[in-house]
């Protein structure tokens, strides 16, 4: 138990540095260059938030395995939403990585992950402070909704060049009369992307509810 929780405060640790170097970038890039920073926001921050993202996968590993009490289908839906939206959609169309909405995405990950891995670190060490708890389990109420819309933009600005490159689409020849046009998929994905979002905020609501209950709160403070 003590092996694993320090593995998980270590991990915790990872994605702090990551998301909150993300953070702190993008804001001194703004301050210094102002909107011109934001078109470059991909090309200089993308490597990182690639890899953070990556580690993520961990997490689905984390609460199969029984080391992390959370809920799986509703991590594994968040995960998942990010990777398909960064490495397929944002990562495979250069036109799309000068996209404003690219700048928008990372910056409503990286709030809601600086919080959230803030919160976990310390939770490992049995300490918990009622202004971080309430925000970790609030934030992401009001902010979840944000992001998904603006991953569901970046799919729609994303399909003309999905239309005009054909990346992903699949046609075989014949006698295998067999295609996938992946514009269509992405569109199907789209939909499938706001019925997620609606079982992930009753999540959310749940959880809030869990943590913040008057008895939740009692018992973290002694």
């Amino acid at each position: 138990s003590f092996t694993m929780n320090t593995y998980l405060f270590v991990y915790d640790l990872m994605q702090f540095c990551g998301h909150s170097w993300i953070f702190t970038n993008m804001i001194i890039r703004f301050i210094s260059f102002g909107k011109d920073s934001l078109a470059d926001t991909f090309y200089s921050l993308g490597l990182v938030m690639r890899l953070c993202q990556l580690l993520s996968v961990l997490e689905i590993l984390h609460i199969l395995i029984g080391i992390d009490k959370s809920r799986l289908f509703p991590r594994f839906l968040q995960i998942t939403e990010r990777i398909i939206v960064l490495f397929v959609v944002i990562n495979s169309q250069e036109e799309v990585q000068g996209k404003y909405v690219v700048c928008v995405l990372f910056f409503l990950w990286n709030v809601l992950d600086v919080v959230r891995y803030t919160y976990n670190m310390l939770a490992r060490t049995g300490i918990y402070y009622l202004p971080l708890t309430w925000l970790n389990f609030s934030l992401c109420i009001p902010l979840y909704p944000l992001s998904v819309l603006a991953k569901a933009f970046a799919i729609w600005v994303s399909l003309p060049y999905f239309e005009s490159f054909g990346t992903y689409s699949i046609k075989l020849p014949f006698p295998i009369t067999f295609s996938i046009y992946f514009p269509y998929v992405l569109k199907i994905y789209l939909l499938v992307l706001l019925i997620g979002m609606c079982f992930i905020i009753q999540n959310l609501f749940s959880e809030r509810k869990a943590h913040l209950g008057a008895g939740n709160i009692e018992k973290k403070r002694s």
